[in-house]
């Protein structure tokens, strides 16, 4: 599994084998209710500090497979995300020198089994992690050619029918805030993907609530980052 790195400016890919490997992951970090509207659907106050959670690096897939939805799921629920892939390792980042650290950005789709999240017990890690559960792709666009990563319009789709549509810009933390947060708990190191929240329109969080099915078709966007498009299935 391998993503293009690609030059926005230039409309292309940068070079013959210029690719980021998924298999070289070492862990996806992710980030609760960091946008005021998202955490308002839910019912729930902005977080004074970054809301922290870690998805199983075997869900990670490509940006057009097939979301296999997990046996028993009946609430799988959608959320685009601004993906951030760590370029060299760091531990106590300063805010203003983090985004050095960054190889580059990634368009993203948190997905979530919300019963498993909520009410399985234990930490809401069981309803992150099944298979195909962190897409990525198609491009990795390397930090330099991002001029702001605070203002990337984002969307996402269920057959058709927009659900999200945000803008980077309604982050509570930034980008630079989250890395330099993370690394004070943490090394980061190379090949680390952090997951930087999701704008309103969450399934979990429209009256009533709206999860996925089978032979549903999702889409999301990214300013700049590209599309994924996944056909939701069934369990094998």
């Amino acid at each position: 599994m391998k993503i293009v790195r690609y030059s926005r400016n230039a409309g292309r890919p940068i070079a013959n084998g210029e690719i980021f490997d998924l298999r070289s992951v070492g862990k996806i970090v992710g980030v609760g209710l960091n946008y005021r509207d998202h955490a308002a659907e839910t019912g729930l106050p902005p977080p004074k500090e970054p809301t922290l959670f870690l998805k199983a690096t075997s869900a990670l897939c490509g940006p057009d497979d097939d979301l296999v939805m997990p046996r028993g799921a009946q609430s799988v629920d959608w959320e685009v995300e601004l993906g951030v892939v760590i370029g060299k390792p760091g531990v106590y980042i300063d805010a203003e020198k983090a985004l050095d650290y960054l190889l580059g950005y990634v368009l993203a789709i948190d997905f979530s089994e919300r019963d498993f999240q909520f009410n399985r017990g234990g930490q809401g890690f069981k309803g992150k992690s099944a298979d195909t559960f962190a897409p990525l792709g198609p491009w990795l666009v390397t930090r330099e050619e991002i001029n702001d990563p605070q203002s990337l319009a984002m969307t996402l789709s269920v057959n058709g029918v927009v659900k999200q549509h945000g803008n980077t810009r309604g982050m509570i933390f930034s980008v630079a805030e989250l890395v330099a947060y993370i690394s004070r708990f943490m090394s980061l190191q190379a090949g680390d993907v952090i997951l930087t929240g999701t704008p309103a329109g969450v399934g979990f969080g429209q009256n009533p609530k709206t999860y996925l099915k089978p032979g549903d078709v999702v889409t999301a966007a990214i300013d700049g980052l590209g599309q994924q498009t996944h056909r939701v299935v069934a369990s094998r």
